[in-house]
């Protein structure tokens, strides 16, 4: 292995990295060939900066460096983990290069890996719209102590159609519900059952704290009141409104967790009256491998957990509860803030999650519910054909739920 020089030093894996600070800058850079190659890239780097501080040039910065910015700045952000992911998928194709260098032709390979990958059109503009909104903000706000933006002009970005690339909701008809919910985990069938009662985002769900509760004696339920931190946009607090089901898995609840609602532990198979193996912990996510597996069970390998939420908003539609209160429940409605609502207002929201608590066989079917129920007696149909016999049922998983509540 090579001699170090000032700023230039060799790695453990037989290349070269520059790491330099002059005048108050740092210069960082891995993976040379040579000691020679490092120190070329680091006097171009030196001369591009006396050239700025001579005659105000717009110095050089790669995208990394203006990712990591971005990352900075907006760190209190409520949706900074989701782009970071979204530029994680990206950065391996651009995050080397100057700002200038970005564009359609070098995004290209990055677009063609993850359509490969079989990622959706809208999946694949998430990680170009976050590349968009850095250029931009590079062009039109960042500026160095010369005044001068990080970036001169911010090329456009072109979006992949999604007028006929786009997944359409699929929400539950009660017998995929009562199917589904037997084949989730005892925590993931009471977080299923909470969203599909309440109609809240999944993030909250995993997210729902104790101290945000509040009891409503006149009206023998909970309300809780999501911070806007926690709620998508953070423009103002939101209410989650419980119905008699949702409060009867609430109830369930306490005194698993000091701070989280819904949680989860590996319960004991023998010697039951032990001590338990590990103590109650916060959930991450509720798309998991146990999803994902259930959901293959109930043949509804597709299903998404943000469908519970289109469930809910297509039941209460079809129960005929006014678009102004399904906009409240589902949090669509820019609506005053949450801390205004007054009691007759939470009873219009309760009387309405009430009407979708449990399958009541109304004629005021949506038109998606009439296509599912027809597949769905064409596929049993089929089924029936292809095994003439009984067909052997699937054992429901026994978790902590009532059935009766389970296969509602």
């Amino acid at each position: 292995m090579g001699r170090s020089t000032r700023g230039i030093h060799p790695d453990e894996g037989g290349t070269w990295q520059v790491d330099k600070i002059w005048r108050g800058t740092r210069f960082r850079q891995r993976g040379f060939t040579s000691a020679g190659e490092a120190q070329a890239w680091l006097i171009k780097q030196l001369e591009e900066l006396r050239t700025v501080t001579l005659h105000g040039a717009r110095p050089k910065r790669t995208f990394d460096q203006a990712a990591a910015h971005y990352v900075t700045i907006f760190q209190e952000k409520v949706s900074i983990e989701t782009e970071t992911s979204w530029l994680k998928s990206v950065m391996p194709h651009i995050g080397h290069l100057q700002l200038n260098q970005v564009h359609d032709g070098t995004l290209a390979p990055y677009v063609a890996k993850r359509l490969a990958q079989g990622r959706s059109h809208k999946t694949v503009n998430s990680g170009l719209g976050i590349v968009r909104r850095i250029l931009n903000l590079a062009a039109k706000s960042w500026r160095d102590e010369n005044g001068m933006t990080w970036l001169e002009h911010a090329p456009a970005i072109t979006m992949l159609p999604l007028v006929g690339h786009q997944r359409e909701p699929q929400p539950l008809s009660w017998g995929q519900q009562r199917k589904l919910l037997p084949l989730l985990p005892d925590h993931l069938a009471r977080m299923a059952l909470f969203d599909l009662n309440t109609g809240v985002r999944d993030d909250v769900v995993c997210n729902l704290r104790w101290e945000w509760e509040i009891q409503v004696p006149e009206l023998g339920i909970s309300v809780f009141e999501v911070p806007r931190e926690h709620v998508k946009g953070r423009r103002r607090p939101r209410v989650v409104v419980c119905n008699s089901v949702a409060q009867s898995i609430i109830e369930s609840q306490r005194g698993k967790h000091e701070e989280f609602v819904f949680v989860w532990r590996r319960e004991r198979v023998k010697n039951l009256d032990d001590a338990p193996l590990m103590p109650y912990r916060p959930i991450q996510t509720m798309h998991n491998t146990a999803w994902q597996r259930a959901r293959r069970e109930a043949g509804m390998p597709d299903l998404h957990v943000h469908d519970l939420r289109h469930t809910v908003g297509m039941r209460l539609r079809e129960a005929g509860v006014p678009e102004s209160t399904v906009a409240d429940i589902l949090w669509h409605s820019n609506a005053s803030m949450t801390r205004h609502y007054s009691v007759a207002q939470l009873v219009e929201l309760l009387t309405a999650l009430e009407k979708i608590k449990e399958d009541s066989g109304r004629w005021n079917k949506s038109l998606a519910t009439l296509r599912r129920e027809h597949e769905e007696a064409k596929r049993v149909a089929l089924e029936g054909e292809s095994h003439p016999k009984s067909p052997k049922s699937h054992p429901a998983k026994k978790n902590g739920l009532a059935l009766a509540e389970l296969t509602r």
